[in-house]
């Protein structure tokens, strides 16, 4: 609601300009020019100032979606008509969410606008507002050099994005830099296609965020048709060899910044990713997230030396998240955590943290090397020699042992990880302490574990005892919202078919139950979980 100033701006009137700005920038640009506007000429002239018009942002984050800030027409009709027209002028970023996008850009001319983010779009809509002629005729094609866009992440997972890629660039001329932007980690909308249209290039382009289906595409992208591309930061599912002839020798001189990240693991190290890089021969910022199966030797500071750092001369920072899995057999003698860690002792750019785990069910052994600080938003087979420190872009945590994890160890996890989101286990190991624990919390009131930001919960490949681990409120704290996957048995044995008292609180924040092995739930569950939707 607008605020009703007659009485109560005496006292910011009281106030010098200078401390009202520094007031103003506590708080979010669109309200205070909504609850400001039109009070007097003096806080006009304040709120006009380009700190608070030249980026303005019409969604809010909720549980890793983005929505409209401002549900209710009356306010957006009042920004489009009012507010809008009067600042038109010193705009330059505008973020809006898909349903209001058409009002917010046909409220005004933006003389200045240079940058868009575009979420929670469909493919066609998007396509739609494309081939809008006032907008494209301008705007679009002369004006804007950066490009957001948020794929909508509820109603399509799964994109091929090709169309939406050929339009773009037919569209915004002068476009420097793009991207496709998730707000969720579970957000794959993805780049998939064959061969790309001719249309799919840009001689303007210097920075591109893109997420893409396989290897070949990324390819395709680094085969000439961007040449003064100087970053790219690229997200792949896999990593094979491309079933067709695409160009892969070409080097590419103009790349200065290379960030690789690939979902599943590859045996293709050697055979794609090191030819990739030499193709570019002028890098000074590379970043490499994998995970490898090798045959003999484990990616270690040696293995890096030899075969990046001393075939790249320009290289001023480097910043790594790598595993490397080597399948046992009886004749190998593999080195031990402290000889990894000992290859890195010259090691020149950061701190590096190593963790070797034997696996005997498994029959493997995996070395984890990283540099420290963490960047990524993911961490992946934690397992009981997590080394701890403090990870705050970390958001996805998977973990894995053949020994059980006790309530220590979710101690650790939870102090190292404090923005978690989404926290899966596979561990078939039961909790070895369990009754010890009892006594001493009986004892000591031993301070329960608060999950803050925890909105998704897998527990389908694990023990009894880590549903109980989470469930049971003397152990585990949630907040609401919580999406749970477990299996229906396991669950009926823990809740003691669905009567156990304290379990009970922590599965009222459960508002999404995913039920493995039970084709329907019974009465009793769904009355334990009474905020859920069961699937």
């Amino acid at each position: 609601m607008k605020i009703n100033m007659k009485y109560s701006c005496v006292e910011l009137n009281d106030l010098p300009d200078e401390i009202l700005i520094i007031i103003f920038k506590k708080l979010d640009n669109l309200e205070i020019l909504y609850s400001i506007q039109d009070v007097n000429e003096r806080l006009n002239k304040i709120i006009h100032d380009p700190i608070f018009t030249s980026h303005l942002s019409f969604l809010k984050w909720s549980f890793n979606k983005c929505i409209n800030k401002f549900s209710s027409h009356i306010i957006l009709n009042r920004f489009c008509f009012e507010i809008l027209p009067k600042i038109h002028t010193k705009i330059k970023w505008l973020d809006v969410e898909s349903s209001s996008i058409k009002n917010i850009l046909y409220a005004a001319d933006y003389p200045n606008l240079n940058t868009l983010g575009l979420y929670n779009i469909k493919e066609d809509k998007i396509k739609y507002l494309f081939t809008d002629k006032r907008l494209s005729s301008f705007i679009f094609k002369n004006q804007i050099t950066k490009l957001i866009i948020n794929i909508n992440p509820d109603k399509k997972k799964w994109s091929r994005m090709e169309n939406v890629c050929n339009t773009i660039f037919t569209i915004f001329l002068n476009l420097t830099n793009l991207i496709f932007y998730d707000a969720s980690y579970e957000n794959h909308v993805r780049l998939l296609f064959n061969i790309p249209s001719p249309t799919f290039s840009s001689s303007s382009l210097l920075i591109l965020k893109i997420k893409v289906q396989t290897f070949h595409e990324c390819l395709y992208i680094l085969d000439g048709r961007f040449d003064q591309l100087h970053t790219l930061y690229i997200e792949l599912v896999n990593i094979l060899p491309p079933s067709k002839e695409i160009e892969n020798q070409r080097k590419i001189p103009n790349l200065k910044c290379f960030v690789l990240y690939c979902i599943l693991e590859t045996w293709y190290y050697d055979q794609l990713i090191l030819p990739l890089l030499y193709r570019m021969p002028n890098l000074e910022k590379l970043s490499l997230d994998l995970r490898v199966f090798v045959n003999e030797t484990f990616i270690d500071g040696n293995n890096l030396k030899k075969n990046i750092l001393n075939r790249m001369s320009q290289l001023k920072q480097f910043t790594f998240n790598i595993s490397s899995t080597i399948f046992i057999n009886t004749e190998m003698n593999l080195p031990s955590n402290e000889d990894i860690q000992q290859t890195f002792n010259d090691f020149q750019y950061s701190k590096i943290i190593c963790c070797v785990d034997y696996f005997q069910e498994y029959k493997q052994v995996l070395c984890h090397i990283y540099s420290y600080p963490f960047l990524m938003q993911h961490y992946e087979d934690v397992t009981n020699n997590f080394p701890g420190g403090l990870y705050p872009y970390v958001r996805l945590i998977s973990l894995y042992d053949e020994r059980p994890f006790e309530h220590d160890f979710f101690i650790r996890i939870s102090q190292s990880f404090p923005f978690m989101e989404k926290l899966s286990i596979n561990n078939l190991h039961a909790q070895k302490q369990k009754e010890s624990y009892k006594l001493m919390n009986d004892k000591s009131n031993l301070s329960i574990i608060k999950y803050d930001h925890l909105i998704e919960l897998q527990i389908d490949r694990a023990h009894d005892d880590y549903i109980e681990e989470f469930l049971c409120n003397t152990k585990t704290y949630l907040q609401n919202n919580i999406f749970f996957d477990v299996h229906y048995e396991a669950l009926k044995r823990v809740t003691h078919n669905f009567t156990r008292d304290d379990t009970r609180i922590n599965s009222t924040k459960v508002n999404q139950l995913f039920l493995f092995g039970k084709t329907e739930c019974s009465k009793s569950c769904q009355d334990y979980f009474p905020f859920a939707v069961i699937n």
